[in-house]
């Protein structure tokens, strides 16, 4: 478990970084009112786990030590979006088109919430 952590950890930090870095290269580039940094960092972190997840499926690798470098450290770290993505793939998959709609609007509609009473509860 403590191997676990510790790949976790290196992998989100490495992915935080990359975040980072990806957020200033953008800015630096592209100066828009839509926030394009995060759309990008969204977009890549989903088709990076769908890569890495195909992968390790298909080699049937699921508790690899890469899958938590990679996925949950790097992706994690880089977005949550990409892991959000995945599990709606997957319901989507498996038949569940109902949870996956439910899941989706349910998270996108309360984050959405959240955020605006975590604003409100600070002014």
């Amino acid at each position: 478990m403590v191997k676990t952590v510790l790949l976790v950890t290196l992998g989100g930090g490495i992915g935080s970084a990359f975040r980072y870095l990806t957020t200033v290269f953008v800015n630096k580039y592209y100066a828009s009112a839509f926030p394009l940094a995060t759309f990008i960092i969204n977009i890549l972190g989903c088709f990076l786990i769908g890569l890495l997840m195909g992968f390790f499926q298909k080699n049937n690798l699921p508790d690899s030590n890469l899958k938590w470098l990679l996925v949950t450290g790097f992706c994690g770290g880089y977005t949550t979006f990409s892991a959000f993505g995945f599990e709606n793939i997957s319901l989507l998959q498996s038949n569940n088109g109902v949870t996956a709609m439910l899941y989706i609007c349910t998270s996108v509609i309360t984050g959405l919430l959240a955020v605006w009473g975590g604003l409100i509860l600070v002014r």
